[in-house]
């Protein structure tokens, strides 16, 4: 099943808004900038996935199998994408639904540009506006520029990012070819 229309810019594009962060050290509890994570509606989505189910009475819809998920240099792929939206007069197949919460599982790859996320799950809170990836192992990349954690929390109003290490220890691999040159 292929859907494609305008989404207004509180709903599914913040999924897949970029993910864009700085190749500054992240380190656990601290809070970082990811400055691609920004709301907007300039391009359209288009959202694929072998299986779609709307279940309007729920107020839900639940994409399954090979779901990719594109709008313009953006991607997110995920075997299993579940969208809540608010009762109204609005659905997700129409392309007007007001979407609270989206949750994707089973391996979430967002690439945008040169930047790369890897998770096993992930939740897009349309309401306070955040996004939070985990995993046993979940990447960042930039190039060369590598973060590794469990779980990653995005202010998405802000860029605002925090990498967590969930008892273990924050990874990140610099490339110094990556830093700007100055002369």
């Amino acid at each position: 099943a292929t859907l494609s229309a305008p989404v207004p810019a509180t709903s599914l594009l913040v999924l897949v808004a970029g993910i864009a962060f700085s190749a500054g050290p992240v380190v656990a509890q601290q809070t970082s900038k990811m400055t691609g994570m920004q709301l907007s509606n300039d391009e359209p989505i288009q959202i694929q996935s072998d299986k779609l189910e709307i279940r309007d009475q729920e107020r839900k819809a639940e994409f399954t199998g090979n779901v990719k998920v594109v709008q313009g240099t953006t991607t997110m792929q995920a075997g299993r994408m579940v969208v809540y939206y608010k009762s109204g007069e609005g659905s997700v197949a129409s392309g007007n639904a007001d979407i609270e919460k989206i949750d994707v599982f089973d391996k979430v790859y967002l690439k945008s540009d040169k930047q790369e996320a890897t998770g096993d799950t992930g939740t897009f809170n349309m309401v306070n506006e955040t996004m939070q990836l985990k995993g046993k192992k979940v990447v960042l990349s930039e190039g060369e520029n590598v973060f590794v954690g469990c779980q990653l929390n995005v202010a998405m109003r802000t860029g605002e990012a925090t990498l967590d290490a969930c008892g273990g220890r924050v990874m990140i691999q610099l490339d110094p070819k990556s830093r700007k040159q100055t002369n």
